[in-house]
């Protein structure tokens, strides 16, 4: 199972720098990443090559942080298959609260991250009607 970090971010010029540069500085690796934002304040979700230090090192420089488990479908990159996947999510009554893209620096392969209610039966779903759950 993946953890997704969550920062609640003042919406600023050079927050996102501070952010990177933080993360930088401990050799942590962002894999995926998507902001939403507002007028005072965003929400970056990322996928890091280490949630729990990425966690560390955020709360220390004073970002209020929150570790969520997604899950990460890998997917071959061709016309179809984001359908393909959806319709199988569709096909077994899971509702997707939202999603976003990062891919697999091994095999190219695209991979999307997901947040559902019940990780768990998503990913049990899903790798039963075959397809490549990362974790």
């Amino acid at each position: 199972m993946l953890q997704q970090i969550s920062i609640f971010a003042e919406n600023r010029r050079g927050m996102m720098k501070e952010i990177a540069g933080a993360l930088a500085s401990e050799q942590i690796n962002i894999l995926g990443s998507v902001t939403n934002d507002s007028a005072e304040y965003g929400i970056v979700r990322m996928i890091v090559s280490d949630a729990d230090r990425a966690y560390k090192v955020l709360t220390d420089m004073g970002c209020l942080c929150k570790l969520t488990k997604v899950i990460g479908v890998e997917i071959t990159d061709e016309p179809g298959m984001l359908h393909k996947l959806l319709s199988a999510i569709h096909e077994s009554y899971i509702n997707i609260n939202y999603m976003y893209l990062s891919y697999n620096r091994d095999s190219g392969k695209p991979i999307i991250i997901l947040h559902t209610e019940d990780v768990y039966e998503v990913e049990d779903a899903l790798s039963g009607k075959g397809f490549t759950v990362k974790s």
